[in-house]
């Protein structure tokens, strides 16, 4: 069957993966809900897959080529459903740790009464096990830990109106950066978010060089240059807590089965 143009990752701006692109990390998400099939994305039938289990998106997971060059590596071209949600309680902060990738990656943090659109992932068994392996989550020293963030602390909403009784999510085990202030800072963007620490942290310099260019360069070749550059963030008192620390302790093999619990406001 032939592909339909307008519905190819490449047609609509979605294709590339910041895997192989790392300074235009995050990469592009869709501007609505789509079923990622191979190389499209395609109208959705419905929101709410019981059967599966929503993964709240708030980096390059929300990018269909992110996601398609992760499941690809281990062999799965099954759909995987993206449903745009309006989430309240949920911000976009900046990881603690330098990507192997070659990239700072966003990290979700407590964002109290803040609402913006992210995307709910409905992943089956064997999506949930890629991706959860691509954040470190089953590892003691991995990234991220998955952790189930319920309702009414977040609030997930769907474009017919439902609310979610909540959805996982990946917290940083290192922490995310903060503004200054103890805060936790926004994610400007890759190119200038690596642009204003590489001008104002001298040693941070001195590991990755002076350009986004070369500190993506030089992060993707070097893992132990990863694991200096995360411990320096530390080391330099720019940590803070992302403030959703305290929703995990579900292990990364166990799914909370939500059927039958959506409901509409």
């Amino acid at each position: 069957m032939p592909v339909e143009e307008d519905s190819t990752l490449r047609a609509l701006g979605l294709d590339e993966a910041p895997r192989e692109h790392p300074l235009l990390y995050p990469g592009a998400w869709p501007k609505d809900s789509g079923l990622l099939d191979g190389p499209r994305l395609l109208p959705l039938d419905r929101l709410v897959y019981e059967d599966r289990v929503p993964v709240l998106a708030v980096g390059s997971n929300a990018c269909p080529g992110q996601l398609r060059h992760k499941l690809a590596e281990s062999g799965i071209v099954t759909p995987l459903p993206m449903v745009r949600a309006r989430v309240t309680g949920v911000g976009i902060g900046v990881s603690a740790h330098v990507s192997r990738m070659g990239y700072v990656s966003n990290s979700p943090v407590a964002a109290p009464g803040a609402m913006r659109e992210l995307f709910v992932l409905w992943l089956d068994a064997r999506q949930l096990a890629v991706i959860d392996a691509s954040e470190g989550a089953p590892r003691p020293d991995g990234n991220f830990r998955r952790a189930w963030l319920p309702a009414p602390d977040v609030r997930i909403e769907l474009a017919d109106g439902s609310v979610l009784p909540g959805a996982y999510a990946y917290v940083n085990r290192h922490g995310v950066l903060h503004d200054g202030t103890g805060v936790p800072r926004a994610h400007p963007g890759q190119r200038p978010l690596l642009t204003e620490l590489l001008a104002h942290v001298p040693r941070l310099r001195e590991l990755f060089g002076t350009s986004p260019e070369e500190f993506s360069a030089r992060a993707r070749a070097d893992r132990d240059l990863c694991a200096r550059g995360t411990r320096l963030f530390a080391e330099e008192k720019m940590v803070t807590a992302c403030g959703l620390e305290r929703y995990v302790g579900l292990s990364s093999t166990e799914v909370r089965a939500p059927a039958r619990r959506w409901r509409r406001p």
